[in-house]
């Protein structure tokens, strides 16, 4: 055998453990270590890498840190794994090139304040639009349900001289916001316009808040599992976030520990939960405002699902019972009617409004004007109303169809909830099967279901699912694949 092939046939030898004490996570440590060694030539193309348990020996972590290591690691290019060859070194020296430190912009790049995607989530990202792959992961609507049709009504009622091409003013068109005022009124929500920012999405709101109000190293705390977890809005601007357990009411407001550590504020979506899909009975909400007053606690509350209801109309969202402003609403039409048209908004008091309206010209100088324009018309005219009754339909039908999948394919594989309304079914897997791993073999066969250790280290055996966007045979292939891969992975 040449020395080359016995090297590559060789295990990596590890002789690091990561710091504890730094601020970067010990996952991106654990890359960092990976790159170095494979971009200076140290390690070589085909050498085995050690199993994910002797590497969380070595390192001294958990488990789940060395798998989301791992994975970004493949996302890179830098390792590859094959069924019963175990996790090596890539042979392909030009991605090991790539990721050597050959280029100052590497150091620009590594020393920026804002994180990195979840690796899992970057592979999501990358691959949700390529063709071919079955997105079992996608908060979204399908586009045979988007309303495409009632957004070119909206459209045909602007006349040429209505048609405002310009920047809008810089909370928003007076329009848009006085149109929203009255819809919010239906939910119990009455506040003058000037309380109302409009922002491009929910996904802007956040980002507006953490940059623009939130002190560096506050508390946020989250449902544990949340969505905000699969993000790094908050954790960009110096705070972290700190899960607060859940039961199926929603989050339990006795569990949160208080301001007596310095600032803190809550993150929750009470209706139609994202990742669970849970929604917070009336009492519940009540319990969680008053815990929140009492403790000095400010909350922002993520409503974007609210109007996808499928069986019943959900309580009113929390800042229709704050009679105190202790509550940011957030809102937007992505989800519920049209993701393509980005608008949002944020409803909270008025000097809150003008900071995050002066933060938000320093970003994007205004929502795109027309956009505003299509959005006011479908309130003003009852196209949203209409289409919501359409989207429901439709939504319900693949809803009650996953169920049905779920019984016939998943019933000795997982439990799971039935949601009674949003995109999403929370599946935890028997057994001792990983997400991470389903998540990996999916992926391989073009479906991409995102691992519940995104939305929360302890939730590795758990998975989301959402049928908001598969057509009926695309599901019904895509859980059928999605079964045999967590059987198969059972039995190794």
């Amino acid at each position: 055998m040449s020395s080359f092939n016995k090297k590559a046939a060789e295990t990596v030898t590890i002789d690091w453990k990561p710091n504890k004490n730094l601020d970067v996570p010990l996952y991106a440590q654990i890359v960092t270590y990976f790159t170095d060694n494979i971009s200076t030539g140290n390690w070589t193309g085909g050498q085995n890498v050690p199993s994910q348990r002797q590497l969380a020996r070595e390192f001294d972590v958990n488990r789940s840190t060395v798998v989301e290591a791992i994975a970004e690691l493949i996302s890179m290019g830098l390792l590859e794994t094959s069924y019963g060859g175990g996790t090596k070194v890539t042979r392909d020296s030009w991605l090991h090139m790539m990721h050597a430190d050959s280029s100052h912009w590497k150091n620009y790049v590594d020393a920026g304040n804002f994180y990195s995607n979840h690796s899992a989530v970057q592979l999501i990202n990358r691959f949700e639009f390529e063709p071919g792959y079955i997105r079992m992961c996608t908060g979204e609507l399908s586009p045979d349900i988007i309303q495409q049709g009632l957004v070119k009504r909206a459209l045909d009622h602007l006349s040429e001289k209505d048609l405002e091409l310009n920047y809008s003013n810089p909370y928003g068109s007076p329009g848009l916001r006085t149109a929203i005022q009255s819809y919010l009124k239906g939910k119990g929500i009455e506040v003058p316009i000037s309380n109302i920012l409009i922002t491009s999405g929910a996904l802007q709101a956040l980002h507006l808040i953490a940059s623009g109000m939130v002190p560096p190293k506050s508390r946020v705390y989250v449902e544990s599992p949340s969505y905000l977890e699969s993000l790094n809005i908050f954790q960009s601007t110096g705070s972290y976030l700190v899960p607060v357990p859940m039961d199926r009411s929603g989050i339990l407001p006795w569990m949160i520990p208080g301001t007596s550590q310095g600032t803190a504020l809550l993150y929750t979506i009470p209706t139609f939960q994202n990742p669970t899909g849970r929604t917070m009975p009336l009492e519940r909400r009540k319990e969680l405002l008053m815990c929140c007053l009492k403790n000095n606690i400010p909350v922002i509350e993520d409503d974007t699902l609210y109007d996808l209801w499928l069986d019943e109309v959900p309580p009113p969202p929390l800042k229709s019972l704050d009679g105190n402003n202790n509550v940011i609403y957030i809102g937007s039409m992505s989800k519920c009617f049209s993701p393509g048209l980005r608008v949002g908004w944020v409803v909270a008091p008025e000097g809150v409004i003008r900071r995050l309206a002066d933060v938000k010209m320093q970003m994007d100088y205004g929502v795109s004007s027309l956009s505003q324009q299509i959005a006011q018309k479908l309130f003003e005219s009852g196209l949203y109303e209409e289409g919501l009754k359409n989207i429901r339909d439709s939504l319900r039908e693949r809803r009650d169809q996953m169920g049905q999948l779920l019984e016939r394919y998943f019933s000795d594989l997982a439990v799971w909830n039935f949601p009674s309304g949003g995109f999403f079914i929370w599946l935890r897997l028997k057994g001792k099967v990983l997400a991470q791993q389903v998540f990996e073999s999916a992926l391989k066969e073009k479906i991409l279901v995102p691992p519940g250790s995104i939305y929360d280290a302890d939730c590795s055996s758990c998975i989301r699912l959402s049928y908001g966007f598969l057509g009926e045979e695309e599901m019904e292939s895509g859980m059928v694949h999605l079964s045999d891969i967590i059987r198969r992975l059972n039995l190794n």
